[in-house]
């Protein structure tokens, strides 16, 4: 046996070794240990544990013979091993989609809709090449929910082409939230939920540091992103960081011909600290984001006939060279974020916490043609403004875990926003509050997991407006409840399984309700309906997971039910203004399904190759009409051939790889329901290669190159508002270059 010598209790799973001889054993549950078949002569036993001086022992064998063994303890100080748990306040019986690491890097230089678009089931709804916005299972703008570093984002999100005012380059994770998450999100997230996630701050770090750069040819566009991290020796728990990006491009080309006034210009940075001391902690975390976005100046046409004629013939009346110039029309945006966050772990187990922010978002958007009674001094005024302005708060307790199985959270969130708008009207000047109650439980027993929750919300919105030059004002009042109820079973530590049902609301903005007038960015001519009804949803969706050494893959279906479902719906023909001529919709409602299916799969056939396939299959139905919906993602593939090749000298996981993303054309939509029908079907490649080169200890260099759309291929997509104009972008090929230094 083998005894702990001071206790003299087992010592189990120690080693025991023959010395000069391949062959060894473990001590049991009781600490004995056995070995046979051994020849008489003389052996030298050694035993040994982690915690343990070793102890050795000559012993001359003639016949069988016990030998125990007393340990005497050790103190032995390993190399330190730090580990990082990420905890997410998601429902765990959701399925979550995450991009992290080298995927995430070869994203870079991409908006965040555009970098979340390799995940399935979800895509983006494009206004151009330049703007798009993410959709997840078919949904889009309001019933989305951002979550930018724990704040509710917030923005004038209700336009197509009003993109999430957010820079990637403050994420190290990008996470999505498939399906109804109203109860721990708050109202509105009806389709889903983005996370953005920046790394944990360098509490009592050293300094460190790393620069981006990203060239595209397609635009000539280049992008520099840096941060500068670490923490301060002379004040222990205290972590900092700054981060910044530049980013400038210039006309997009098709495969055929360039779109005029489609650059854009971006400078965007942050700032954080934070300080932590036994259980307290507070961070600090203020954001700018600067975009000038030029808008396609062919959408906006002149008359009806010749808006016809370009939908017809399929090609822009302006055609143009390359040039940085962004001219009228133009969207101008800012949005400022400064979040205080400050929390405590009791001793008991119990945590509480408080995020407060305030978000400012200016929209300016220019119209192709100045007003007439514009003065000198005055040429440049927007004809649409926009200031939101949005305070938030939100207190989250935590409570321990009751025998150590259930655990739960119970939150309070309030949002109150005041909108200015000035220029021709589009939409009233508005406020708003909202408060939201929620309560969650979470118990894991055995292999399962379980979880329900349910919350309360409440909105009250206020409008005002003019008509025939009086002064109107509106109230409204919103109110429901959501919930969820979920399983996960975890069959194995490979094999697990997951389903949750769960329901949310959504009020109708104000967009919808008083929308009247041409929307500039998205050439389109909007109508509201001030008798809109609250949207409520009740979705079911389920996965399977298995996680193999060589292959994994994911099953997922759902099925989203919502009632009074708003929709913009095309008029049958363009309307007239004294802007020019222009897409007519109308927001209306009806009750609306979509049911649909999502698969991941990645096989490691040999060592050094894997093969990886996403399918994302979506059908949305009209249940009041009998009929399919409108601007509804189609059914689309994407496979991937990955070549890993091995390590050379300095240089570290290189690779390349070669991909074919197929989109099915639309079939699924009303007759003559469009001002064109859906495109055709397309498939376009892509190949990437990469390297990490390790320079020294603290200083490494990661590469990249991508061609997309490796063919030049010509197609437009369904989610791009401005298919009735121009094809997609070209060919574009892209380089990117990490610099990293320090820990």
């Amino acid at each position: 046996m083998v005894r702990d010598k001071h206790s003299s209790q087992p010592v189990i799973g120690a080693t025991v070794l023959i010395i000069g001889q391949n062959s060894g054993v473990f001590t049991d549950e009781k600490g004995r240990y056995e070995l046979r078949d051994l020849c008489p002569g003389t052996y030298t036993l050694e035993c040994r544990i982690v915690g343990y001086s070793a102890f050795r022992q000559t012993i001359d064998l003639t016949s069988g013979h016990i030998e125990d063994f007393s340990l005497q303890e050790q103190e032995i100080h390993l190399k330190d091993v730090e580990i990082t748990a990420h905890r997410s306040d998601t429902p765990a019986s959701q399925p979550l989609s995450t991009i992290s690491g080298n995927e995430l890097e070869n994203t870079r230089g991409k908006s965040l809709a555009e970098s979340l678009k390799g995940l399935p089931g979800v895509t983006s709804l494009q206004t151009g090449s330049s703007i798009s916005k993410p959709v997840i299972h078919g949904l889009h703008s309001n019933r989305v929910l951002i979550m930018n570093n724990g704040v509710r984002q917030e923005g004038q999100q209700w336009g197509s082409e009003h993109a999430p005012e957010i820079d990637p380059f403050i994420a190290t994770r990008l996470s999505v939230v498939k399906g109804a998450a109203g109860v721990r999100y708050g109202s509105d997230a009806i389709g889903g939920v983005i996370l953005v996630e920046p790394e944990e701050l360098p509490f009592d770090k050293p300094l460190s540091s790393e620069l981006n750069t990203v060239g595209f040819s397609n635009g000539r566009q280049g992008v520099l992103s840096g941060t500068v991290q670490g923490g301060i020796k002379t004040l222990k728990g205290f972590g900092w960081r700054a981060q910044g990006t530049i980013k400038k491009s210039g006309n997009i080309r098709t495969p055929d011909y360039y779109l005029d006034n489609t650059g854009t210009n971006e400078n965007n940075f942050s700032l954080a600290a934070g300080y932590r001391n036994k259980g307290f902690g507070i961070d600090l975390f203020y954001s700018r984001f600067d975009t000038k976005i030029g808008i396609f100046s062919g959408s906006h046409i002149g008359s009806v006939t010749d808006l016809l004629n370009v939908i017809k013939n399929g090609e822009p009346f302006i055609k143009s060279g390359f040039s940085y110039a962004i001219a009228r029309p133009n969207q101008n945006v800012t949005h400022d974020l400064i979040k205080a966050e400050t929390h405590y772990h009791f001793q008991n187990g119990n945590k509480i916490q408080w995020t407060a922010a305030r978000q400012i978002n200016n929209r300016n958007e220019y119209d192709l043609h100045r007003s007439r009674n514009d003065s000198i001094a005055a040429l440049n005024h927007p004809e649409l403004t926009f200031k939101l302005s949005t305070l938030t708060n939100d207190i989250v307790w935590d409570h321990k875990p009751i025998a150590g199985k259930l655990a739960g959270q119970v939150g309070v969130s309030t949002l109150y926003q005041y909108n200015l708008m000035s220029g021709r009207p589009l939409i009233p000047n508005f406020n708003q509050f909202n408060i939201g109650v929620f309560w969650m439980e979470r118990l894991v027993k055995n292999s399962w997991e379980l979880e329900a929750g349910v919350r309360y919300d409440y909105r009250k919105l206020k409008t005002y407006r003019i008509v025939s030059k009086e002064k109107l004002s509106d109230d409204f009042d919103f109110k429901n409840f959501s919930g969820t109820l979920g399983a996960t079973k975890n069959f194995s530590g490979r094999l697990s399984a997951r389903l949750n049902a769960g329901t949310a609301w959504r009020a109708p903005n104000v967009s919808e309700l008083f929308s009247d007038g041409v929307h500039h960015g998205a050439a389109a001519y909007e109508k509201g309906d001030a008798s809109l009804q609250p949207e409520m949803a009740v979705n079911t969706i389920g996965s399977v997971k298995y996680a193999g050494e060589r292959l994994t893959f994911e099953v997922g279906g759902y099925y989203n039910f919502i009632s009074d479902y708003i929709y913009l719906k095309p008029q049958p023909e363009p309307i007239l203004t004294i802007r020019g001529a222009f897409p007519y919709f109308k927001y209306t409602q009806t009750d609306a399904t979509f049911k649909g299916v999502d698969v991941s799969a990645s096989w490691k056939f040999v060592k050094t190759t894997t093969f990886s396939s996403k399918l994302s299959y979506l059908q949305a139905y009209d249940r009041r009409n009998d009929n399919y919906l409108v601007m509804i993602p189609a059914n689309r593939i994407d496979n991937q051939l990955k070549y890993d090749l091995p390590d050379f000298g300095n240089w570290h996981q290189t690779y390349i790889s070669a991909g074919n993303l197929f989109v099915a054309r639309q079939k699924r939509v009303p007759a003559e329901s469009d001002f064109a029908p859906p495109p055709k079907a397309y498939s376009i490649w892509t190949i990437q290669a990469g390297s990490s080169i390790q320079l020294s200890n603290k200083h490494q260099l990661e590469t990249g190159i991508t061609v997309q759309n490796l063919f030049n291929t010509a197609y437009r997509d369904y989610l791009n508002r401005f298919r009735y104009y121009a094809d997609e972008m070209g060919r574009n090929i892209s380089i990117r270059f990490k610099y990293s230094f320090g820990a």
